[in-house]
Order: C-alpha cells, then structure tokens, then sequence
C-alpha cells in the first residue's frame, strides 16, 4: 500500500509523486486537514474556500482515476500513524514543500516518525527550486532542463475500500473574511485562466501588467493556481514555449504584442522559483532580515493604529487605500501595486515587516511563502543586495491610475474631489467636504515620513562591514543573470529583480 500525501499540489496530471506511487502498487490518496495550519498568522478563510475548491475537484478526478481523495481532519502525524496501523503502509510519497515556519517544522516531525517506524518517504522535485543545493551556479539551466521533461500522464488508481472523509465547507476558528470577487479554485479554471491568456488576453501583457486596472484582465492570473498546485509550473512552462513556437508561424500583425509579452511571462516563470530558492535555501527569512544590520532598524511591535488604518485603506492616501481595498475583496494585486503598498507599510509608515507582511500573507489568495517573504523583505529595504526604492504613493497613483478610474471605485468617498487632486484631495478647494468627515486625513506627511526612512535605512549601508555581508548574501541568494548590486550603493535605476517581480501573476 502506498501513501500518496497531497500538500500544495493538488492534481493528478503532471504529479510525479502520484505516478511513481501507482507504479508500486494501489494507493492511498491523501489530505490532511491541520487545524493548527489554520490557526498560523498567515492564513485565512479566503485560502480556505480556495482550497477546498481544489480540494472537491481533486476528489473528482481520482475517483475517475479509481480512488477517491481520502481527506482526513487532526495532527497529520496521528493520521498518519492511525493510516498505517490500519493498512500496513509500505511507503509515503509527496512532493517537495517550500512552505512556511509551520510547515517545515512539521516535515520535519514527520521525517522523524517516518524514521522510526521504518517507512520510506519519498520526496520529490515539484517546482525549479532545488533542494540542499550548495550554490545558485548552474540553477537557470536545471530549471530550463526539470521544466522540459516531458509532463507525466496522470494514472489508473485501484479502488480501496476505506470511508473518503468529509470535505468540510468551513473551519470554526478562521475568522470570517469576505472575498466577493475572489478567484475560483480548481485546476478546471486554471486551465481556462491559462488558455485565455495565452490566446486572448495576453496580447497586451507587457505593457499594461503595471496598471491595477488594465493589469487584472492583461496579467495571467494563474498565481493561485501554481500556489495550491492545480496545474504544474511545468505544465505553465511547456505552454508558454509552445504559444511562442506558434507565434513564429504567424505574420508580423497577428505577433504584434504577443512575442514580447510572452518574452516577459517566461522570465516571470523563472523569477517565481528563484525567489522560493531563497526561502528553502534559508528558512529564517520568514522571521529575520536578510542582513542583519536591519535587525531592531523598526520598532519590534507595530503601531497598531497605523497597522490598521493600511490594511483596511483608510490611510489618507488616495492610491494606496484603493489598493489596499480592491486586494481585500479580490484577494490579488498586480506587481507594481504590491510593491509599493509593502513599501508604504514599511517606509511611510515604519511598520515592522512581518506584522505588515502577515496582513498581506493573508489577504494574497495566491500567497507563496517563498515568494511572499523574500518579496517584504526586498520591498523593506532589508535585503542588503537590492536598491532601497521609497514609491512616491502620489506620484505612484498619477502614474498608474491616470485617468483616476481605479481610485474612484474604490475610493467613492473622493467623489467631489476634482480628478486635478484626486490623488491629493488636501489641495482641493472641495477638501473641507470630504477630508475628516467622509474620508480621512492623510495620517502621515508622506513626503517627509519618506526622507526619515531613507535617511534611517541608508545610514546603515554605509560601513566595510555591511558591504561583506551584503555579499555573502548576493552569492548565497542572488540571481546569476540579473545583475544584482551588492554593495548597498545607490542607484537611479531599479535592480532587474524589482524590474521582475514574480507577484500578482
């Protein structure tokens, strides 16, 4: 009997782990419901409807297969204890997980009962992050070379006679978070996410992936879908590569747009497992800055009053409370828009990382620890490898909302506000409507709270000892192609890997 425990990759085609199992002898598909998983900071009910969606689809397709998704509810050790007492399992199989805290102190208890009891765990490579690697050398040509082979069929499964489990609708202890234009589940929409980008919607990608309105129909949008592992990066990938061979065939008008955001969405690809390589490679970074001269930089505990104010967008600033907004009830943002909310919680305001970062982890219907956290903390200037960029949340609004129909949606209380100011309703002359009655004041002067915190966060880059830790992180973590400084100097121009933000995909 083979144990096949489905963690964040929930779908039979292209599941290597599943196929191997099957070759072995009838299997046992598993999920285990961890109640202790949902009372972690980063997780929420908008990730549990999410999941329960792959959950019930997944279900589905391996009953076509023969055997039912067996779903079982309590400490994932006990599970599987009780599994094996009852059916004398012969061997585990999953994927590799790059997840949180929790998830790899758990691994690791499981590891040890696996150990103990004498049952091999087979684990293996779902994504283009490599495990116990000793250096980044050679990893964009590993991810090219895993992402070529060929997809694995998903496979016949022999009926067990065991009870499937129920499929709780809702958990008791997660707190009530309403998500009404969230994004399906499932690997049936995924699909049809990817299909109708890479044939419809995706034209205008490069161009309009910045725009928080333009960027929700023109970016893919399958970051959740790759997040809970209803399709497979590899599956994405080949995809991809094959839309760009047929765009070859076509005359320069039909290409027009499509070859260059293609371009652009495969480099994304690569860029979504780089930044997870930085969490597997180094756990910690989900609690502690990157160089440690940032360490005690903010205060330990936020200013919950500020905390709250960013996380329900209600800080005054027109663009960033409309971000803040369309996020909780959509559950994503585009990349631009993630940056700079995460660099106003940090800079503007002078929230620690991770209280701000959980806040975010929690609204992301697509958030991805390895991604997530390497991502605060590049956008907190904590790194010590990547160029401190204080968004100007005005300028930013100008820029990527210029017509002012993404703020207005979201931000109606700006009504009588003239669109001249919509992004500085203060200088109205209708201000005295609206401002501290309908809408808040700016809780912040933003343009001076952005020099206290560049001047606080440069003053460490300054010392011989800071440049040599800075270093040893770009040659543990850094990407090998973009060209990353490393020395903590300024600099006019964004880094490639702020240019390539693997988020709101």
């Amino acid at each position: 009997m083979q144990l096949v425990w489905f963690k964040r990759d929930l779908r039979s085609r292209d599941h290597r782990a599943l196929a191997r199992a099957a070759a072995q002898g009838p299997v046992l598909p598993l999920y285990v419901i961890e109640p202790d998983m949902w009372q972690q900071p980063d997780a929420s009910a908008r990730h549990w409807a999410f999941l329960t969606e792959c959950l019930a689809e997944l279900r589905q397709d391996l009953a076509a297969l023969g055997q039912p998704l067996v779903i079982r509810q309590g400490d994932c050790v006990e599970v599987l204890m009780q599994l094996h007492q009852t059916h004398n399992l012969t061997a585990l199989w999953s994927h590799e997980e790059t997840g949180n805290g929790w998830s790899f102190a758990r691994d690791r208890r499981v590891a040890a009962w696996c150990r103990a009891e004498g049952l091999p765990w087979h684990e293996l490579q779902q994504t283009g992050v490599r495990r116990a690697q000793t250096t980044r050398d050679g990893w964009a040509k590993d991810w090219d070379r895993f992402m070529a082979d060929p997809v694995t069929k998903a496979p016949a499964l022999t009926p067990l006679s065991l009870d499937p489990g129920a499929l709780p609708h809702t958990l008791p202890d997660l707190a009530d978070d309403p998500c009404p234009e969230r994004q399906a589940g499932g690997r049936r929409a995924g699909l049809e996410r990817l299909d109708s980008f890479l044939t419809e919607r995706g034209r205008p990608y490069r161009r309009a992936m910045s725009s928080p309105l333009d960027g929700a129909t023109a970016c893919s949008r399958l970051s959740p879908y790759l997040t809970f592992g209803s399709l497979s990066m590899r599956e994405v990938a080949q995809a991809a590569w094959a839309r760009q061979m047929q765009l070859k065939t076509l005359t320069a008008g039909e290409a027009r747009g499509w070859t260059g955001s293609m371009r652009s969405f495969t480099g994304r690809l690569h860029w979504h497992c780089h930044f997870m390589q930085k969490l597997e490679d180094e756990p910690q970074i989900e609690f502690r800055c990157f160089h440690s001269a940032y360490e005690g930089l903010r205060p330990s505990a936020p200013d919950t009053t500020r905390l709250d104010a960013w996380a329900q967008g209600e800080t005054g600033l027109p663009f960033v409370d409309a971000c803040m907004r369309s996020l909780r009830a959509t559950g994503w943002l585009n990349f631009r828009a993630r940056a700079m909310v995460m660099a106003v919680a940090s800079y503007h305001l002078w929230l620690p990382w991770r209280a701000s970062g959980e806040v975010l982890a929690r609204l992301f219907t697509d958030y991805e620890p390895g991604i997530h956290w390497s991502q605060v903390q590049m956008q907190s200037g904590t790194t010590g490898i990547n160029t401190v960029r204080i968004y100007n949340p005005v300028k930013q609004g100008l820029d990527q909302d210029p017509t002012g129909a993404f703020t207005r949606r979201w931000v109606p209380e700006l009504a009588a506000i003239p669109d001249a100011h919509l992004q500085e309703p203060w200088k109205a002359e209708t201000a005295g409507r609206v401002l501290g009655r309908t809408y808040p004041l700016p809780i912040i002067d933003h343009l001076s709270a952005a020099r206290a915190a560049r001047d606080a966060v440069w003053s460490l880059r300054k010392s011989h000892t800071f440049r040599n830790e800075a270093s040893a992180i770009q040659t543990r973590h850094g990407s090998r192609r973009s060209g990353i400084r490393n020395r903590g100097q300024r600099s006019s121009k964004p880094d490639a890997a702020q240019m390539s933000l693997p988020l709101g995909e």
